[in-house]
């Protein structure tokens, strides 16, 4: 099982909006068109999310992601994410030229970082601090 932490007070507000854990499910189903997970299933424990369902490692951590960028949540966990992928969360004056400088040495690779976050970063201009994104090996 793999754990992400994440800024509580960042993100999308869906908290207390109905029904919490169907509005994250959504959230999810939504964003995940190029990533299915079967049975998916949400479960909210104060400020944690636990998925679980069935796909690979790669879709798993893209959900975790989406989840874990909701306004309220501190960590998400869902059994089968790859422990080893790379994240970062992003600090205030961040743009993806400078992330891409920081993790590859070159500020060329920006689209691989938006590429790998596409379910959380709709536009590649729009990020901002306290989200946690997902660093891709090139």
């Amino acid at each position: 099982m793999s754990l992400l932490s994440f800024a509580i007070d960042a993100g999308k507000k869906l908290l207390g909006l109905g029904n919490d854990e169907e509005n994250i499910k959504k959230e999810i189903e939504e964003n995940s068109s190029t990533m299915p997970i079967d049975g998916l299933a949400v479960k909210i424990d104060g400020d944690t999310i636990v998925l679980s369902g069935d796909a690979d490692a790669n879709s798993k951590a893209k959900a975790a992601l989406i989840a874990g960028n909701i306004k309220g949540i501190k960590e998400v966990t869902f059994e089968g994410a790859n422990p080893e992928d790379q994240y970062y969360e992003i600090k205030s004056g961040d743009n993806l030229s400078k992330i891409s400088k920081q993790f590859y040495g070159s500020s060329n690779h920006y689209n691989a970082i938006f590429e790998a976050n596409k379910e959380v970063i709709k536009d590649m201009n729009l990020i901002y601090p306290g989200q946690m994104i997902r660093i891709p090996k090139i």
